[in-house]
């Protein structure tokens, strides 16, 4: 049970920006830099060209599936830039987008969904550890290297990603417990998006907020408007300020929407209406940065066409990238098991060279 202060929640998520552009007070936090806020702004309009032109290469066969962060777009780009760069991010299947902001290409970004045996980039190179498709298994891997840093005496910060169904697992309270007793460096960033799939947050957990079992680890928790980029960018670099100052782990709920399906595989309508995603595309994180640096006067029609052009080579970079055919070779299955193969795995490698060299000879 914690006595500290600091660690009671406010009674709403942390905003600066409305709906509508216009600034709000929020208690403890400033709006970022202008420049800050015009970079954000940028990768959002990237972000949202490559989230639909991801979605389209799946409809035609280019990808195996993609789980769109559209309408959460502000979460991913403000996880990335809140970043050092000899931090590391460890985000779900969800966060192709944050893993871009750190400087992944994007066409390495979605071999994984693809369907490939790997992630597709150097996870050491940019620091940012492979998609987690299993949930919240990244959580531990996140507190491990934060841990070890801390041991090190580098002033590394973890950015572990989950989403709000990753919270009912396991691996969560392991995660959020072992960093809270060793205060390991990590920023927890739950991106509550209303559904676990098709299971209504309500479903999920009978706490106050998500932020609240913070509290019960002994960590502070945050909650902040998930649709805000000013808020995010705030209340994350606080977060991670925090962390790195030696204050032990963080929670950081944000209220956002999922405005597409979960993936290609699901069918969204089964499970909410229209009308419930209609409210949120009101509160779309782009439309309302746009307004309030335009109100400003900090973007102009010519920098906004600039964004626009920047982010449509971006989606024709992915669309030559993944409509590129490559001959895949079904011994890199079995290569890097292990340094020195085992019986076992040689005889299943042998048994699928041998299935493929007799499917050649019928055809």
């Amino acid at each position: 049970m914690t006595g500290d202060l600091h660690h009671l929640l406010p009674s709403e998520p942390v905003m600066l920006i409305d709906a509508h552009g216009r600034p709000a007070d929020a208690a403890g936090y400033s709006l970022p830099a202008d420049a800050d806020l015009l970079r954000a702004f940028d990768a959002l309009v990237t972000a949202r060209r490559f989230n639909d032109q991801a979605y389209a290469l799946v409809r035609q066969g280019r990808l195996a599936v993609y789980p769109s962060s559209h309408g959460q777009e502000a979460c991913q780009v403000a996880a990335a830039q809140v970043l050092a760069d000899g931090d590391w991010l460890f985000p779900t299947y969800r966060d192709t987008v944050a893993a871009m902001g750190r400087g992944v290409d994007p066409v390495e970004a979605l071999t994984l969904l693809k369907g490939d045996w790997h992630c597709g980039y150097d996870p050491n190179e940019h620091r940012v550890a492979p998609h987690a498709t299993p949930l919240a298994t990244q959580l531990p891997h996140a507190v491990g290297v934060a841990h070890a840093a801390r041991l090190r005496g580098e002033p590394t910060v973890a950015m572990a990603m989950c989403g709000d169904g990753g919270t009912s697992e396991g691996d969560f309270h392991e995660a959020l417990n072992f960093a809270a007793v060793f205060r390991a460096p990590v920023v927890f960033f739950v991106q509550n998006n209303e559904y676990a799939i098709s299971v209504p947050l309500a479903r999920q957990s009978a706490a106050p907020s998500l932020a609240h079992k913070g509290i019960g680890y002994g960590m502070p928790g945050r909650r902040v408007d998930g649709n805000d980029m000013a808020a995010l960018l705030a209340v994350l670099g606080d977060a991670v300020a925090r962390a790195r100052a030696g204050e032990g782990p963080q929670l950081v709920e944000a209220h956002t929407y999922r405005m597409q399906a979960h993936t290609n595989a699901d069918d969204a309508t089964r499970y909410r209406q229209d009308s419930d995603v209609a409210a949120w595309v009101e509160r779309d994180p782009i439309t309302r940065l746009e307004a309030h640096l335009r109100e400003r006067g900090l973007l102009s029609d010519a920098r906004r066409e600039e964004f626009a052009a920047r982010a449509e080579r971006v989606a024709e970079h992915v669309r030559d990238g993944l409509n590129r055919d490559v001959e895949p070779d079904h011994r890199q299955l079995f290569a890097h098991v292990y340094a020195t193969p085992t019986p076992q795995l040689a005889e299943q490698a042998a048994l699928v060279a041998d299935e493929l060299d007799r499917e050649g000879a019928q055809r």
